[in-house]
């Protein structure tokens, strides 16, 4: 599901800084979600679950699919992606960050 930015025709309250958007203010809209801001919508970029670094969210190949309140913030960038061995690799980092999971090897 994507977000559409609109002119409000009604009044309504955003869903991340819970302040009120006013009738012909722009904002984003995505049905079952809500409305927000636009100076609301997330522009930092997410980070690599394996080394920290900057995930690439603005050179990303699914930025345009990707709807970023309903996906997994766990991505990995491209230079990680590129070593080999993606998928073990993203598991160890994932049991290494989350011990508490309890996750079996």
């Amino acid at each position: 599901m994507s977000w559409r930015k609109i002119a409000m025709k009604f009044e309504g309250t955003c869903i991340v800084c819970n302040e009120k958007i006013n009738v012909n203010e722009i904002g984003l809209w995505s049905k079952g979600l809500g409305v927000k801001h636009e100076k609301c919508v997330e522009t930092e970029d997410l980070k690599c679950i394996i080394c920290d670094d900057s995930a690439g969210c603005s050179q990303c190949e699914f930025q345009d699919d990707c709807d970023r309140s309903v996906v997994s913030q766990l991505c990995i960038c491209k230079k990680c992606e590129e070593l080999g061995n993606t998928y073990e690799t993203y598991q160890k980092s994932l049991k290494k960050k989350f011990s508490l999971l309890n996750l079996k090897n």
